[in-house]
């Protein structure tokens, strides 16, 4: 794979193109995800993260997405936790267990949007490693919104309720339930977001 033929994909074309990718692309687009040309990696993880959908191809690379979680670089962890979560899905070795704890730190990122992603990333590994449930639930219940800037706390708030409400569907604590509705009476979320909250519950 190319840098030119990656660049030549449109955005509306990536999930097409991702199911037609060869296996010996997949060592090129990794290598891709360290490059410092944004428009380069952005195109390269999008063509992973849609072909790790389909596919357990990519998941051969998962200890490269690791050693990503602890990089210095904020765009490098949120790559790296975006493709594991996509990935935890053909974790047949359970590895998922493995690196939980690392990832968990995410949810004190530097960087908000980081941090966002992690919280919504942890969606999908509670989706496909049920027995994480009860770790991802506590790290949630005991996050600190406060420490949040405070233009991103609505957003995040929002994001870690749909992962607890996506938990109590097969797992529920009185702290869980505690830090729902608390959260729906604290006056982070608008009317709008409350009202999404209470259907889903």
């Amino acid at each position: 794979m190319t840098t030119e033929k990656l660049m030549s994909i449109s955005k509306e074309d990536i999930n097409e193109a991702a199911k037609r990718l060869e296996k010996t692309d997949l060592p090129d687009l990794v290598e891709m995800l360290s490059l410092k040309e944004d428009n380069i990696r952005y195109q390269a993880f999008l063509l992973l993260m849609s072909r790790s959908a389909i596919f357990n191809d990519v998941y051969p690379f998962w200890d490269i997405f690791c050693d990503k979680i602890k990089s210095e670089n904020s765009y490098q962890r949120s790559i790296g936790l975006m493709l594991i979560a996509e990935n935890a899905r053909w974790d047949t070795r359970n590895r998922t267990e493995g690196i939980i704890d690392d990832y968990l730190v995410l949810l004190q990122d530097e960087k908000p949007i980081t941090v966002r992603q992690c919280v919504q990333s942890l969606g999908k590994i509670v989706a496909y490693k049920p027995e994480l449930s009860c770790k991802i639930a506590s790290k949630l219940i005991s996050f600190d919104i406060s420490a949040v800037r405070e233009t991103m706390r609505k957003v995040i708030l929002f994001d870690i309720l749909n992962v607890l409400i996506l938990i109590r569907q097969k797992y529920k604590t009185d702290e869980m339930e505690s830090f729902i509705q608390n959260a729906l009476s604290s006056g982070i979320l608008d009317e709008k977001s409350k009202k999404m909250i209470k259907v889903l519950l």
